[in-house]
């Protein structure tokens, strides 16, 4: 039995406890030690993440490289590893985008800055900054490999501790003089949202544990209830499956976030630093979406078909809602995590139109939005630190002064639209493709989304970068080296993904395809078929 997926979970988390164990100090040589140590640990874990992706076999086993270890005997728990396409290409989502986040984050836990009421922040700790964000690493690479349920739940719910107090303990500085209360705010309401979602799916997972065990399935172990439930062994009753499906599904769309349970995403992306707003939107959230493919479908498959429909409608509004909300945002931070809620209603509805386009446009979703709103984030997070101001309003005419700075600046903005060419494109084509095929009326509102896109997208740009230039803005600097380290990877990965996603869709269409057989749906038949050809002419 390999150990990759075990050693691929622990590097990040041992590599938190180093970090945080090393010695603290003001100065520099101390900083760069610990910042130095993080990265290099989070490079080690994508160097693991790549070769679990490389050495999964698309036509293998649905679950391949499985490890597990007892763990509570009595109920039937295993520390239970195992990884499909999807959660091998969301690991390594994960891995590539920490040791990006932990470059942009260099000075951000510095301590002795000054912040914009002139105090100084010496609390800051520059250990446990970097070795919050390696656990949250660690957590979320075990949950997108876990295949125990108990295992599941104890990651999903133990990321929130370091999320809490990366938001509430090292949130942005460029937030004004009530800066602290609102980190204060921000990060509990994240928390008490998240663990009420939780709570309410642990119930779930106890519900689902005891009714199996009456049946003789004493365990929590995926496989072994998702085939035991595909081919009747294990039995639900169609009001106990609703129950439990929408235990699960209530947190999941917590965390995905869903509208209308998406009020803690705008609170803790704006109070967090771009590094962490990062981890919130393009790591953390994606584990929702993801549990909502593995559990929900897998586990719930009469109740994921008969919820669907008002999944979908709850998707749309998101769609609709967060964009027309982004147009109206004064605070580039907010706009971005209004975007990213309409983002995860593609998703979404992606993933609950049952079809096979929907289902893998919704992961390459999972994965473009990832890429592309992490670059978006991240400049917009370097241009508020020179600026120091979140207000769109303080700026106009960046493009004058920083250059280069506008322009990855705007390729994030033309990915965030979905421009033909870069990935977010191929991800969008396929959601509406294969909602329309069956459901065309809300495949065709959801198309309202581009066109809001384009707008808060474009008009955050034309705000920002063009124009006269502003006063603040004169002595910007351009974008440094290790700005640059950070934003080319991301860059180049969206266009590349633009123009050949077959790597990635050779990864997840097989996990796909298991789970649409799961649900026992196929793909609707074309409404007006070709009709057969003998010869070059039509019959």
């Amino acid at each position: 039995m390999s150990a990759l997926l075990t050693v691929t979970c622990a590097v990040p988390a041992a590599g938190a406890v180093l970090t945080a164990a090393l010695p603290a100090g003001s100065n520099e040589t101390r900083r760069r030690t610990t910042k130095a140590v993080a990265l290099g640990v989070s490079a080690v874990t994508l160097v693991l993440a790549a070769v679990v992706a490389t050495r999964f076999d698309p036509h293998g086993d649905r679950f391949q490289l499985t490890e597990s270890y007892s763990w509570i005997r009595s109920f039937g728990i295993t520390f239970s590893l195992g990884v499909d396409g999807i959660g091998a290409v969301l690991a390594l989502l994960t891995a590539v985008l920490v040791p990006m986040v932990i470059l942009a984050s260099w000075h951000d836990a510095d301590p002795g800055a000054a912040g914009p009421d002139g105090t100084f922040e010496n609390a800051r700790r520059t250990q446990g900054f970097f070795a919050l964000i390696l656990a949250v690493e660690a957590m979320v690479i075990v949950s997108f490999y876990a295949v125990d349920l108990f295992v599941f739940y104890v990651f999903f719910e133990a990321m929130l501790i370091p999320m809490y107090f990366l938001i509430g303990g090292f949130g942005d500085r460029a937030g004004g003089p009530d800066s602290a209360r609102q980190r204060s705010y921000a990060a509990v309401k994240f928390l008490l949202y998240n663990l009420l979602g939780g709570l309410v799916m642990l119930a779930a997972v106890i519900g689902l544990y005891v009714i199996a065990q009456d049946q003789g399935f004493g365990t929590f172990d995926l496989p072994t209830l998702t085939s035991a439930i595909a081919d009747g062994r294990l039995q639900l009753s169609g009001t106990a499956e609703k129950a439990l499906f929408l235990g699960f599904f209530f947190a999941f769309a917590v965390k995905a976030p869903l509208w209308p349970l998406h009020t803690w995403l705008p609170n803790a992306m704006g109070e967090s630093t771009a590094g962490t707003a990062v981890l919130i939107t393009a790591v953390v959230d994606k584990v929702g979406t993801f549990a909502m493919l593995r559990f929900c479908l897998g586990l719930f498959p009469d109740a994921s078909k008969t919820f669907a429909p008002a999944i979908l409608v709850l998707a749309l509004i998101g769609i609709v809602y967060g964009a027309l909300l982004a147009i109206g945002q004064k605070d580039i931070k907010r706009l971005v995590a209004y975007a990213s809620i309409s983002h995860f209603g593609f998703i979404i509805m992606g993933i609950f139109a049952l079809t096979s386009q929907g289902q893998s446009g919704a992961t390459l979703y999972m994965v473009n939005h990832g890429l592309s709103t992490a670059a978006w984030m991240l400049v917009a997070g370097f241009l508020i630190s020179r600026r120091g101001s979140r207000l769109i309003a303080d700026y106009g005419g960046v493009q004058k002064v920083a250059p280069v700075l506008a322009g990855t600046f705007l390729i994030g903005s033309l990915a965030t639209l979905s421009l033909p060419g870069l990935a977010p494109f191929v991800s969008e084509f396929l959601v509406l493709v294969g909602t329309f095929t069956r459901y065309p009326a809300i495949g065709v509102v959801a198309t309202f989304g581009i066109v809001l896109a384009a707008l808060y997208a474009l008009l955050l740009y034309q705000r920002t970068m063009t124009g006269p230039v502003r006063d603040g803005v004169r002595t910007m600097p351009d974008l440094k080296a290790r700005e640059l380290a950070v934003v080319t990877p991301l860059v180049a990965l969206t266009i590349l993904l633009g123009v050949y996603p077959k790597p990635l869709t050779d990864l997840v269409n097989p996990s796909v395809n298991a789970t649409l057989s799961q649900v026992h749906q196929t793909d609707p038949a074309p409404a007006h078929p070709v009709a057969a050809t003998s010869g070059g002419e039509r019959k």
